[in-house]
């Protein structure tokens, strides 16, 4: 299991391409503990590294684990031997951003993942997008990612609304850089991304909702008002969002997701 820092710290003596491995096997084992496996679920793990994640997994239930780095194969088919003889796990070479559910048939799964700093986000919103989405995510993240996702300051972002659109997100432990090999410039932290489904998105097009989403967050310095306008027009903008309580100053920051969900079904209708 190893972390891909930025490309500043991945320069560091004895980063192999940026990786740094998980020595803290209290984490691995807080991480695959939070998911809840339920029976019949697979575990789909990206990034396993050298299997310190991946052991503690399989105690949980049967993995697919997806590395990009072939030059980690012979390590985790000596470490994972048994595992992989007795199909409880399953090991595939390949960048999980060209990796789709639908190419092994799985669809009853979790992800649970050590992600490489630089992709979080698009990692995260390539399963939370996912035809075939899993049930919950436990991912090992920047701190600082994890602090915007869960909107600590009570602050929204384009990704913590991303998120929680599709799901319940909870930071469930702090991971210091000490418990890295090389250790990264910055700590970490356990996220949990619950109950994922498209169930919010029953009565207004999920299309339109991130259109009106990256709309509004367009400009920091301008009101949500002055942002949709430009993007939808002024007199439907101001129409939207007075239909839905919104005030005319109010910044897209402080606007939380049922409002958000409340306008781009105005702006679907009346636009």
């Amino acid at each position: 299991m190893k972390k891909r820092s930025s490309p500043k710290t991945s320069r560091r003596k004895g980063a192999r391409l940026g990786q740094h491995f998980l020595t803290g096997t209290w984490a691995a084992a807080k991480l695959a503990a939070c998911i809840e496996v339920a029976p019949g679920e697979t575990i789909l793990e990206i990034g396993p590294g050298k299997g310190a994640l991946t052991r503690e997994l399989l105690k949980y239930g049967p993995v697919v684990a997806i590395e990009k780095d072939g030059a980690l194969q012979e390590t985790l088919e000596q470490t994972l031997g048994d595992d992989l003889a007795h199909g409880t796990l399953r090991l595939i070479f390949e960048d999980i951003r060209n990796f789709s559910p639908e190419k092994i048939e799985l669809t009853n799964y979790v992800v649970a993942a050590n992600i490489p700093y630089y992709i979080t986000g698009e990692i995260i919103r390539q399963f939370l997008t996912a035809r075939i989405q899993p049930r919950a995510m436990a991912l090992l993240v920047q701190k600082e990612v994890a602090e915007r996702i869960i909107a600590r300051d009570a602050k929204e972002s384009l990704l913590s609304l991303s998120v929680k659109v599709y799901g319940t997100p909870k930071v469930v432990a702090k991971v210091s850089k000490g418990n890295f090999s090389p250790p990264p410039s910055v700590d970490s932290s356990i996220i949990l991304i619950g109950n994922i489904s498209r169930a919010r998105f029953a009565n207004v097009d999920e299309n339109v909702f991130f259109e009106t989403l990256r709309a509004g967050f367009a400009s920091k310095r301008k009101y949500l008002s002055g942002n949709l306008a430009k993007h939808f027009g002024k007199d439907v903008a101001l129409r939207a969002l007075t239909e839905c309580g919104v005030p005319e100053k109010a910044r897209a920051e402080d606007v939380a997701l049922e409002a958000w969900l409340h306008i781009a079904k105005a702006l679907q209708r009346i636009r």
